[in-house]
């Protein structure tokens, strides 16, 4: 049984054993509270949903090499900032100009393995301790779904069953978190048309209705690799920002280039260089730009 298989049957458990209850608040110090994420808010043409919140299970998400150890939490979080700032400053026009669509932020890799859904996630955290923003994180990987997996959600209703069905609400397959910012939509039911759904009109209508719903809405979407499915390509048209992981050390330069080209044209491209460490225990977790490395000590 694969990490990741160990870690969904860890979350299944701890959901029975629970009953859907939330975890105690601030286990992990990289997760908001309701109070940082702002709960005072009403969330602005969100479609109340009967359907309970998702439980975000620290240790399955550390498990699955999602989240970082508690102790590094800290060193992440700094990190993080440096990320979101340029990101939120192109989405908002905060003392740049405006982006067009950069309220949609698209997270790819030029192969798997490079670290895109934990950059996924954790920005996506990032951005929900935002006092000013609501933050959307979409399972795109439709390829290999594994954060829709991970969350017990691999056979719900998402973006796929909204692509296929032109009178299903999107809005209504969203499922709130016990991050009171945060929501998240599942890939949905797998179909072999899932390029073509993917590139379809209705996928930029979706995208456009997913961005207005709420003013402060800012979506994160988890995408497949760029040089290994079809459908990542399809996502491209529709994001207004593209942050592309590199897994230092790993990512061959001719096959980063060739992704690259994949994005020629697009404004908005951004570069996060991931294990920029060679510290063997920890370097998994950390990310930034350039060649910014934490301070660790050589394993």
């Amino acid at each position: 049984m694969s990490v990741v298989e160990k870690a969904i049957r860890k979350l299944q458990e701890r959901k029975q054993h629970l009953g859907e209850h939330p975890s105690p608040p601030g286990e992990v110090p990289e997760i908001p509270t309701a109070h940082e994420a702002g709960s005072e808010h009403p969330r602005e043409g969100a479609t109340p949903s009967h359907l309970p919140p998702i439980i975000l299970e620290r240790e399955a998400l550390r498990a699955a090499g999602l989240l970082p150890p508690t102790e590094d939490a800290g060193l992440l979080a700094r990190q993080y900032r440096k990320i979101k700032d340029p990101l939120i400053a192109q989405a908002v026009g905060r003392g740049v100009p405006r982006a067009p669509k950069g309220h949609l932020i698209m997270i790819a890799s030029a192969m798997a393995g490079e670290g895109k859904t934990f950059t996924a996630v954790n920005l996506a955290l990032s951005l929900a301790r935002e006092k000013d923003f609501r933050v959307l994180l979409v399972d795109a990987d439709v390829a290999k779904p594994q954060l829709s997996h991970l969350l017990g959600l691999g056979q719900s209703p998402g973006l796929l069953d909204a692509l296929r069905d032109g009178h299903l609400d999107v809005e209504s397959l969203i499922r709130a978190t016990d991050v009171p910012t945060l929501s998240f939509l599942p890939a949905g039911v797998g179909a072999e048309e899932a390029t073509e759904l993917l590139s379809s009109v209705r996928m930029k209508q979706i995208a456009e209705y997913l961005g207005r719903q709420e003013s402060r809405r800012i979506v994160v979407f988890d995408s497949p690799p760029l040089l290994q499915t079809t459908e990542s390509s399809a996502l491209t048209h529709v994001a207004g920002q593209i942050v592309v992981v590199v897994r230092a050390e790993f990512t061959p330069q001719p096959v980063l280039l060739d992704a690259l080209k994949t994005l020629e044209g697009h404004p908005a491209v951004s570069l996060v260089l991931n294990q920029s460490t060679r510290s063997v225990a920890s370097a998994y977790y950390y990310y930034g730009y350039g060649n910014e490395r934490p301070n660790t000590d050589s394993a």
